[in-house]
């Protein structure tokens, strides 16, 4: 095992991929002699050559373009979304290009590629460039969409998402760059919609994703020493696909669900999460759902404010308390 940080594991994964294939190719702003704008990138020029990691200009639906039309004619491109707000600018290639072209050609065009963004709040970037927009592409079908919250995860599901053969959008915290783990050393494949339970417990289930994992991990010690409340937690690591089987595993023996997510609370995944529960697992909850999100707001720019409305330990605590009462 190494000790990487999460952006190093970003830059692992890509150097891992492009090793093992030629025609994987990186391409972004700022992402070849600068290293990209979080520094995941960093090296790649240098070992692989201005051919396959390739600057571009500041044009998201150029590099969405030049990505699918890469795709298309037998290469496997990694292109970089500086901020996943920005998905705005370029959508329509994503949601109505890269997206169906598989299904209206019956196969006879693919799109093997990844779409790498920073998502989420709480680094103080403002309304405009803090969102998290998984759920955007969650609604989409034809899309993957994956968002670790660890180094390790990072590496794996990285890899396995630039040898899939299908469109992936992958979602990186910009909270969790700079949070370091062991990462397998050599090369790294992790499976594309499998869930993790990082935590046993009895008493409450606990679904997260992405930055909220961590909290949530927190919040489960404080409810076990400070209040005697075993709680189960399940990091989802990928949206399309959704790992039921492991979900709806925990709810069985827990018979309690908690979704904590960073989006909008209106038509957030946790809304998903908690309907499929509610339709297969009704007669096994001994209390309401409880998901515990963001304001349907933009995101404030004042640090105090940002932290108020992103669900945090303490919340996360208490709402698990007041189910458990």
């Amino acid at each position: 095992m190494a000790q990487l940080s999460y952006r190093e594991a970003v830059s692992a994964a890509i150097a891992q991929e492009m090793r093992r294939d030629p025609t994987v190719v990186v391409l972004g702003e700022d992402i070849a002699a600068a290293g990209g704008v979080f520094k995941t990138t960093e090296g790649l020029l240098a070992e692989f050559g201005p051919l396959r990691v390739r600057d571009t200009p500041i044009s998201e639906q150029a590099i969405i373009g030049a990505a699918a039309g890469a795709a298309m004619t037998g290469l496997k491109p990694i292109a970089e979304i500086m901020f996943s707000d920005f998905f705005a600018v370029c959508w329509d290639l994503v949601v109505n290009q890269i997206a169906k072209t598989r299904f209206m050609t019956n196969g006879q065009c693919s799109f093997p590629l990844v779409i790498r963004s920073a998502n989420g709040g709480g680094a103080r970037f403002g309304a405009q460039h803090s969102q998290s927009v998984e759920n955007w592409a969650m609604a989409v079908p034809g899309l993957k969409v994956v968002a670790p919250s660890s180094p390790a995860d990072i590496k794996g599901l990285l890899a396995a998402a630039i040898q899939d053969p299908d469109p992936v959008l992958f979602f990186e915290h910009k909270l969790l760059y700079g949070t370091k783990g062991e990462v397998p050393e050599g090369d790294h494949v992790d499976q594309l919609g499998k869930a993790k339970v990082l935590r046993a417990g009895n008493d409450v289930t606990i679904v997260a994703l992405a930055a909220m994992v961590p909290r949530a991990m927190k919040a489960a010690d404080i409810l076990q020493t400070e209040h005697g409340v075993s709680a189960e937690v399940v990091d989802v690591r990928s949206l399309v696909p959704l790992d039921t089987t492991t979900i709806f595993a925990s709810v069985s023996k827990t018979n309690r669900l908690v979704t904590v997510e960073e989006n909008p609370r209106l038509c957030g995944w946790g809304a998903e999460v908690s309907s499929l529960v509610a339709e297969e697992l009704f007669w096994d909850l001994e209390g309401p759902i409880v998901r515990v999100t963001t304001p349907h707001i933009p995101l404030p720019s004042a640090d105090a404010l940002e932290d108020a409305v992103m669900p945090s330990v303490e919340r996360i605590v208490a709402s698990v308390l007041k189910l458990a009462d």
